[in-house]
């Protein structure tokens, strides 16, 4: 007779969205093998304004078996095909990050270097004319499907994200578990953390725990005493405000997100309601004047009051330690400004679904783990650096970001477009090289050179492509319906 193979028990300590993704994919795609709990308290509440999202968030849906219409209704939720960024360069500027490529490349020169070319023989639209997905933000218009697919992520309600997935979550068979955690006990052997005692006396066991506790890391920081690098000398901001507002007009298809002379405030439209938010240094800015701030730069009726959300910009120094994992804000976090945390905590799943322990913990496997996640986020990291660094504004806090110091590998980056306008994606980094481009020349990073591959083309066949790519980028953006009258048919929420 052959034994049962033992059930590896996961504990998820810790609710909220990053709680409840990581309970969504373990149950959805390892279910038979193993057992999840999750422990949370309906007491303590969660940072949830993670409201905007980038388009990894499809790949991830799927995984978990989400259906788009369905998930959209239940959240409130909006496209999103960018970020549009005001007065970061100056006042009155704007530039849109939209999600989208921008025209066409070749193995010799990626686009930019033929729009160079055509900008210096002045023949060349703006680069946003040659990109769908950046042209269809500035119209308002958006439709799914289609021959030529967008590129696009979500605007959700994080409340009624997490409650949506526990429902699925609890459905599949997940044990939630209410109850604070009192204490934390662990192995008197290996220092592996063996069990969580809640106030009402329960003992909760496992193999592997997952520390979902927000900023307190009660797990990965408190117990097991793994150390945190903090990035405040590059990344500031250390406050945000957020409050909710009843929308005033049809939902547009980005993110907002405008500067102030102490930071930046987010603007996030969703169906049933508007999520606001302004983020600022402390240092140079009071509480009190970014509350009042705050409150006269939203339009429509608020919902909520304001919250104060105070937060530290950094990571962990390891994610995996033992047999615990850190995710979202326990593991690390870089301040919203490009919606990335969503996507940290499910590429941290992903990863940890395809590297998952079930004969045992290998110090190989959790060493590569680390690494990957320090890389991924340090990328991230640089990229949010890169738009306070290239800035020209006069107040002190932008003087400051734009002087100081940054990370060696984003100066090595900035000088290699600056110089010949190249770039890259790297390994383990989320950006492509569409997203470096259209910020670094969105900031003002002027290249000094570019590849002069496009000076081989015949006379004329340069400007006639960039004609022809322009007019199919406004044909095609033309044939979509409004982004709010496609919302209306695809995907009503209830109020």
């Amino acid at each position: 007779m052959t034994d049962t193979p033992k059930r590896t028990r996961v504990v998820i300590a810790g609710g909220g969205t990053a709680g409840w993704l990581a309970a969504a994919i373990l149950t959805h795609q390892l279910g038979p093998l193993i057992d999840v709990v999750l422990v949370e308290s309906d007491e303590i509440g969660t940072v949830g304004v993670g409201e905007a999202t980038i388009p990894t968030i499809q790949a991830f849906h799927a995984l978990i078996g989400l259906d788009e219409r369905e998930f959209m209704a239940a959240t409130g939720a909006s496209f999103k095909l960018g970020i549009s960024f005001e007065n970061w360069t100056r006042p009155g500027e704007r530039y849109i990050h939209s999600f989208g490529d921008v025209g066409r490349s070749t193995w010799m020169g990626d686009f930019q270097h033929f729009w160079l070319e055509a900008r210096a023989q002045g023949i060349a639209a703006p680069i946003g004319a040659y990109c769908v997905e950046h042209e269809a933000a500035l119209a308002g218009r958006f439709a799914t499907g289609g021959q030529d697919r967008l590129n696009y992520a979500y605007h959700f309600d994080a409340g009624r994200y997490a409650r949506y997935l526990r429902a699925r979550c609890e459905a599949a068979g997940l044990t939630r578990i209410e109850g604070r955690i009192a204490r934390i006990e662990q192995d008197s052997d290996t220092g592996h953390i063996a069990a969580l005692h809640l106030d009402d006396g329960q003992r909760i066991a496992g193999d592997l725990f997952l520390d979902c506790t927000g900023f307190r890391a009660l797990l990965i920081g408190d117990t097991l005493g793994i150390g945190f690098e903090d990035w405040g000398h590059w990344l500031p901001t250390n406050r945000a405000l957020a409050v909710q507002t009843k929308a005033v007009g049809p939902a547009v298809p980005y993110t907002r997100a405008v500067a102030h002379d102490a930071g930046w405030r987010w603007q996030i439209p969703l169906q049933h309601r508007v999520g606001n938010g302004l983020v600022y240094s402390a240092d140079h800015l009071s509480d009190d004047a970014a509350h009042d701030r705050l409150l006269a730069s939203v339009e429509g009726e608020t919902v909520t009051d304001p919250r104060l959300i105070r937060f530290r910009t950094g990571r962990r120094l390891r994610s995996w330690h033992g047999n615990c994992i850190a995710l979202s804000l326990a593991g690390g976090f870089v301040e919203p400004l490009e919606s990335t945390s969503l996507h940290l905590i499910m590429v941290a799943m992903t990863r940890l679904v395809q590297q998952f322990p079930f004969d045992g913990i290998s110090p190989a496997t959790v060493a590569r783990y680390n690494d990957q996640s320090r890389r991924e986020i340090e990328g991230v990291r640089d990229f949010i650096v890169l738009h306070y660094h290239l800035n020209l504004r006069d107040e002190p806090f932008w003087r400051d970001r734009r002087e100081g110091g940054i990370p060696d590998t984003l100066a090595d980056r900035i000088a290699l477009f600056r110089d010949n306008a190249q770039a890259y994606q790297g390994a383990d980094e989320l950006f492509r090289v569409t997203s470096w481009l259209q910020v670094m020349l969105g900031q003002g990073l002027q290249p000094r050179t570019h590849h002069h591959v496009a000076r081989m083309m015949p006379p004329g066949r340069l400007r006639d492509t960039l004609a022809q790519l322009q007019a199919g980028v406004a044909a095609g953006v033309e044939a979509l319906p409004t982004h709010q009258d496609f919302l209306d048919r695809y995907c009503p929420t209830s109020t």
